[in-house]
């Protein structure tokens, strides 16, 4: 019994010295060529689109995403975040730790990636009383932004909860201390 002959896909002719098999089909070499600017592929690797194969070159000119980060064709996995496509290597919080945020949460300023800790140490607003960022619910009384555990009588040093107190040297009292 007699091998069938490999018919190239292109020509429908019988390929009789070199062959190149690609997606799942037979080539003269000559005849595996990019979709696009109809050159022979000779890399190792190529693209596809549309199933068809595509040169390196045409594939970065016509198909490939510009990183927002660098800049550069991204040829390989992307994110896309912001409304835009990234490297993953180049989607890094912009804040001083300028860690990679692929695959995990991060927040948006000014159309930048940043992580939690960033954002709140460079964005989030600050308590009244103890200065550090306002992650949760926030008490607003005085022209300012409180953690609820910090919004406390200057003279008890205990909470306030009712919904009225009194000011002195613009910070507040509860009603006990300003009877």
């Amino acid at each position: 019994m007699s091998e069938q002959p490999s018919i190239c896909h292109k020509c429908n002719e019988v390929i009789q010295l070199r062959i190149i098999t690609a997606l799942g089909k037979t080539w003269h070499p000559e005849h595996f060529v990019c979709k696009d600017c109809q050159c022979p592929i000779t890399e190792a690797s190529f693209n596809i689109n549309d199933g068809q194969p595509v040169c390196s070159a045409c594939f970065v000119s016509n198909y490939s995403g510009i990183c927002h980060g660098c800049k550069r064709p991204i040829l390989e996995r992307t994110i896309k975040a912001m409304g835009e496509t990234w490297h993953e290597e180049c989607f890094l919080c912009r804040g001083p730790c300028m860690q990679q945020l692929a695959g995990s949460s991060f927040y948006e300023h000014d159309g930048l990636p940043y992580c939690r800790t960033d954002f709140e140490h460079m964005f989030a607003a600050r308590c009244g009383n103890c200065k550090a960022p306002i992650t949760e619910n926030a008490i607003v009384a005085l022209d300012a932004k409180w953690h609820r555990e910090c919004f406390k009588c200057k003279k008890c040093k205990t909470p306030i909860t009712a919904s009225s107190f009194v000011v002195e040297d613009n910070q507040p009292l509860c009603k006990a201390c300003s009877d």
